[in-house]
C-alpha cells in the first residue's frame, strides 16, 4: 500500500523541521509527504522543498480547509494527465509533532490487518512540558480527549497530531466534511462523518495506545485561548444538527442493544446515507424510527454540506469500490513493512522518548482489542 503523510503548517518553520527529520527516519518511509502551506511568512517553505516534501498551497487560512487541501492532494482529487497514482492510506501529523520511528509502519499495519478499520488514531505525549510533571499533564490532556471526546461520540475520536485514514475513507466524506469552517476542530469533525459510518456499522475508528507520539504543550499556553479550544469542541457537535448531539449518536451506536428493544432506531435519512454508501437503492430503505420521530435527521447549518434530506447522500463520483474489493485489496498489503523495534526506550528526536515498541504479532490481538472497546 502506498503512503502519503499530510502536514498542514503556519509559520511553524523551526517545529516543522523536527517533524520532517521524524518522518524521514521511519522504518517504514511514506512514499510521499504533502506539506500544506496555509499564508506563512516564515521559511516554512524552505523547510518543507528542502526535506523533499510536496508543497501544496491553500490561502483559505483555517486548518480545516488546509488539512482537506492535504487529503485531496493526496487521494488524486482533481490531478491532471500523467500525474502519479493516488496513495491508498492518508496519514496526518501536525508540524509540532514527532514521530516514533515505527509510527508508519505500526498504522499501515493496523490498517492491513483488519480491514473493518476507517481511520486510526494514536497515544501522544508532551515533550516540551515542565521535567517531572510531562507524563501526568499528557496524561490529563491526551487521556480527557478520548475519554470525553469519545464518550460524546459514542466511538474513539480521531487526534489530528497522529493519525491516519484509507483513502476510500476520505473520498466517502470529503463532501461532507465542513472544510470552511473556522470555529472547529477538523480532526473532530472528520471523526464525526467517519463515525457515522461505523454507528451504521460500516467499519470503525481504532485507537493505538500503545503507539506514542511527542507532541507540543503549547495548547495549555494561557496565550491560546484555552476558552476558544472548549468552544470549538462544542461547536464541531453543533454543526451537526441532531446527527452530532451525544444522545442521538449513542441512540444509533445502541451498546446495550436497549434502544432497539424500545423500538427507538435511527432515521430513515441516516440509513439511505448508509445505503448509498453501500451501493444499495436508498428507495428501498424504510423508515424506522418510534411514532414518526426522526432521531437522527437534523439538519447541519454548517458550510460543509447540507445533511437534511435521504436527497443529500449522493455518492462521490470515486465512492465506487465494495466492501469485499476493499477487503481483497487490503488482503494483498504491505505486512513486510512491520518492522519489530526492540529498543523500547529509543529517543527519535529533541529528547522525545517512544516509550513502546509494537510488534508484528500483537497487532491483531490490539485490534481484537479496540473492537471489544468500541
Amino acid at each position: 500500500m502506498r503512503v502519503c503523510v499530510v502536514v498542514p503548517v503556519r509559520d511553524d518553520g523551526a517545529l516543522l523541521d523536527a517533524c520532517l527529520r521524524s518522518l524521514a527516519r521511519q522504518t517504514r518511509v511514506p512514499d510521499e509527504v504533502i506539506v500544506v502551506d496555509n499564508g506563512s511568512t516564515d521559511d516554512t517553505v524552505e523547510v518543507a522543498l528542502r526535506h523533499g516534501a510536496r508543497v501544496v498551497t491553500e490561502a483559505e487560512v483555517g486548518i480545516a480547509a488546509a488539512a482537506s487541501t492535504g487529503y485531496d492532494a493526496a487521494a488524486g482529487v482533481g490531478a491532471g494527465p500523467g500525474a502519479a497514482a493516488p496513495v491508498d492510506l492518508i496519514g496526518r501529523v501536525d508540524a509540532d509533532s514527532v514521530l516514533p520511528r515505527t509510527w508508519v509502519a505500526d498504522l499501515v499495519g493496523t490498517l492491513v490487518d483488519d480491514p473493518d478499520v476507517l481511520a486510526v488514531s494514536t497515544n501522544a505525549r508532551f515533550y516540551d512540558a515542565p521535567v517531572g510533571v510531562e507524563r501526568l499533564l499528557s496524561a490529563l490532556y491526551v487521556g480527557a480527549y478520548h475519554l470525553v471526546i469519545g464518550a460524546a461520540l459514542a466511538h474513539w475520536p480521531l487526534f489530528g497530531s497522529t493519525m491516519m485514514m484509507r483513502r476510500t475513507a476520505w473520498l466517502d466524506v470529503r463532501d461532507e466534511v465542513h472544510r470552511h469552517e473556522t470555529l472547529l476542530h477538523d480532526d473532530m469533525d472528520l471523526a464525526l462523518h467517519l463515525g457515522d459510518r461505523q454507528l451504521a456499522g460500516r467499519g470503525r475508528i481504532a485507537y493505538r495506545r500503545d503507539v506514542v507520539t511527542g507532541i507540543s504543550a503549547r495548547p495549555l499556553d494561557p496565550g491560546n485561548a484555552p476558552w476558544l479550544r472548549t468552544y470549538r469542541a462544542l461547536h464541531s457537535f453543533t454543526v451537526h444538527g441532531t446527527d452530532g448531539l451525544p444522545w442521538s449518536r449513542w441512540l444509533r451506536a445502541d451498546p446495550a442493544g436497549v434502544f432497539t428493544r424500545l423500538g427507538w432506531t435511527p432515521s430513515a435519512v441516516v440509513d439511505a446515507r448508509a445505503a448509498v454508501a453501500d451501493g444499495v437503492d436508498p428507495g428501498s430503505v424504510g423508515t424506522r424510527t418510534r411514532t414518526g420521530i426522526g432521531i437522527g435527521s437534523g439538519t447541519g447549518s454548517g458550510r460543509g454540506g447540507a445533511r437534511g434530506s435521504a436527497a443529500d447522500v449522493a455518492p462521490h463520483e470515486e465512492r465506487q469500490r465494495q466492501p469485499g474489493q476493499q477487503r481483497a485489496e487490503a488482503s494483498r498489503g504491505e505486512v513486510a513493512d512491520r518492522v519489530v523495534v526492540t529498543d523500547e526506550d529509543r529517543r527519535v528526536d529533541e529528547g522525545v522518548a517512544r516509550p513502546l515498541a509494537h510488534l508484528p504479532q500483537g497487532a491483531g490481538r490490539q485490534a481484537e482489542r479496540d473492537r471489544r472497546q468500541d
